[in-house]
């Protein structure tokens, strides 16, 4: 059986934490590309709006429901990211509990002998 076709629980932690870690960074640069193109976002859209002051521009696009919803994507994609970067901790979390408990196990026989 290979191991993509294990169920998840039964991958050793080093697959469950490929997996989580290719996610996390593809998440993390989907993030990252939103962050890095605010500005020109908000410049592109403030452009489109015509000849207006700068500043009167800049106050009605963030005001519009479009920027709000650029804002909201970023928020997200990057909390998914988050949520992603927090999975990888608990699996090495797991995988560091299970090397001390088998190193009190070992530590266990050799003092039964």
């Amino acid at each position: 059986m290979s191991v993509s076709a294990m169920p998840e629980r039964d991958r050793p932690l080093s697959e469950q934490y490929r997996v989580v870690a290719k996610k996390w960074v593809e998440l993390d640069g989907a993030a990252r590309m939103l962050e890095e193109t605010k500005s020109a976002v908000l410049s592109q859209m403030m452009k489109a709006l015509g000849d207006k002051p700068a500043a009167h521009a800049e106050r009605d696009v963030k005001a519009s429901g479009e920027w709000k919803e650029f804002i909201a994507s970023m928020v997200e994609t990057r909390t998914k990211a988050n949520l992603a970067k927090v999975q990888l901790e608990y699996i090495r979390m797991k995988a560091s509990e299970w090397q001390s408990l088998n190193a009190t196990s070992r530590a266990e026989l050799r003092m039964s002998r």
